[in-house]
Formats: structure tokens, C-alpha cells, sequence
């Protein structure tokens, strides 16, 4: 048995892109230690990625805009899960985000309010309902676990408005985490990495140099990979992880202690 004790077990991992998304990091190393892995994407395309990444393993269709959506796929891997023999899931990864940025970058105070409820209902609402509609197909000791961001307290103007809605998402883990408690041991915990390179991140306006920026801040003067956000995010679906619920991991290779490094002052005051 491996230390994590996942072989076998069943995790169900939302928001596979492509194969730079974390989702795609995550799901690799559960496979990697034998676990069984259900894929649910947003589209066609995606379905097509995921199978090709991961040909074996069952791929389902759900656009987590429309709540239906994820009441329809629910009933679908019930389903699945039934045909095998009525199989528990053991965890579920919410690796889901959106902004809409086609009408460029606005100073905060100009925020449109449609996209940022679009944004809270996609980025935080959906992991409230996932739980809400998955939560008779999760095992008792479950965990459900989400992609957060390192801080929600530094004010990045190329992010957006999007920090706050990571910080509902924050808070979220503990409220269904006091909410579950009354007939389960199901935990939820978020993972914050610092600045990843992914497609997704591609598309935020001035990203690259905040990249650049990251990599000089962070101790080791490299860059977090995809990987090792992921790779706290399985520790945390593992039963090894049992004992922390309702955190918010910070996986930044201790960026955020190392803004007043010595180059990083010389370079910005000459």
C-alpha cells in the first residue's frame, strides 16, 4: 500500500482544459498511485482532450453555468457508479474558474456587475452546488477539495476582481465544511498556489510579468510548478490528510515572506 492510500479509491475531478491545467496535474498523479479518476469538462473539445490524456478513464459533459448542468451529470455518474456495483466517491477537485475580461482590463470600481456574478457563480457557487447535488454519492469520510490563490490581500490590478470571489471561495470551505459536519466526515480545504503557468493564467492581461516578478520573489528563485500545487491538492483528497478541514493551503514556495529581497529592492531603487 502506498502512503497516501488512495489505490482504488474513486475521485471525481472537474475543469480539465488541457495538459498544462492543474486539473490534468492532479488527476495524472491520482492515476499515478492507482486511483480511479472521473473526468467532467465543459464542452466537446475538452471531452476530446480528456480522452486523449487519460483513455481510460470515463469523461462527462457539464457546463457548471447552469445548475441543471450539474444536477443532469450527478444523475449521469450515479449511474456509472451504480453499473459497478454501487461504488462510493472517495473525493472531488473543483478546478474551475472564469473572468470575463473581453472588454479589457477596468480599475476595480468599474467592475461590471453581470461578469462578476457570472464569476461568483462560476468560480464559487458551482463548488457550493457540487457538494450540494454529489453529496449522496461521497463516501462519509470524503474529501472535496478547490483551486484557490495564494492571497486574496494583495491587490494585483491585472487580477481583477477575481481575488474576492477567491476569497468567497475561501471562506465557502469552512461553511460547508461546519455544514457537512452534521452527517459526515467529509472535509473541504482549498490549495493556494502562488503564479502558475497554464493556459488559463495566459489569458489574464499582464500576466507574464507578474510570472517573472513571482519567480524573482519566490526563495528559491524558481518558479512553482503545476505539479506541486497538485500534488498538495491529492495529499489532501487522501485519508493521510484527515485530520485538516476547512484550510486554505498556501503552496507558494515562500513567495509572500520575500517582498523586501535584496535584488528585488536593488532592481525596483537602483
Amino acid at each position: 500500500m502506498s502512503f497516501l492510500d488512495i489505490t482504488g479509491r474513486k475521485f471525481i475531478v472537474f475543469g480539465l482544459a488541457n495538459k498544462k491545467s492543474v486539473a490534468c496535474a492532479i488527476a495524472r498523479t491520482l492515476v499515478a498511485e492507482g486511483a480511479e479518476v472521473i473526468h467532467v469538462v465543459r464542452s466537446e473539445e475538452r471531452r476530446t482532450t480528456a480522452t486523449k490524456l487519460f483513455p481510460d478513464c470515463p469523461v462527462f459533459l457539464c457546463d457548471v453555468e447552469e445548475e441543471e448542468n450539474i444536477v443532469r451529470v450527478r444523475d449521469e455518474i450515479a449511474g456509472y457508479l451504480k453499473n459497478q456495483g454501487g461504488a462510493k466517491i472517495d473525493g472531488i477537485v473543483h478546478s474551475i474558474a472564469f473572468a470575463n475580461y473581453s472588454e479589457g482590463l477596468k480599475p476595480f470600481h468599474s467592475t461590471l456587475k453581470k461578469d462578476f456574478l457570472q464569476a461568483v457563480d462560476i468560480s464559487c457557487f458551482s463548488f457550493i452546488s457540487i457538494a450540494n447535488h454529489f453529496k449522496d454519492l461521497l463516501s462519509q469520510d470524503a474529501s472535496m477539495v478547490t483551486i484557490s490563490i495564494s492571497t486574496t490581500r494583495m491587490a494585483a490590478e491585472n487580477y481583477g476582481y477575481m481575488a474576492p470571489i477567491k476569497a468567497a471561495l475561501d471562506s465557502s470551505c469552512c461553511f460547508l465544511a461546519k455544514s457537512f459536519s452534521a452527517f459526515s466526515h467529509i472535509r473541504f480545504n482549498a490549495v493556494a498556489p502562488g503564479l502558475l503557468k497554464t493556459s488559463a493564467s495566459a489569458g489574464i492581461p499582464g500576466y507574464v510579468d507578474s510570472y517573472l516578478f513571482a519567480e524573482k520573489a519566490i526563495l528559491r528563485k524558481a518558479a512553482l510548478t503545476t505539479r506541486e500545487a497538485a500534488d498538495t491538492a491529492v495529499f489532501l483528497l487522501s485519508p493521510r490528510a484527515s485530520g485538516i478541514n476547512a484550510q486554505t493551503i498556501v503552496v507558494d514556495a515562500g513567495m509572500a515572506i520575500n517582498y523586501f529581497d535584496k535584488e528585488i529592492i536593488k532592481g525596483a531603487v537602483g
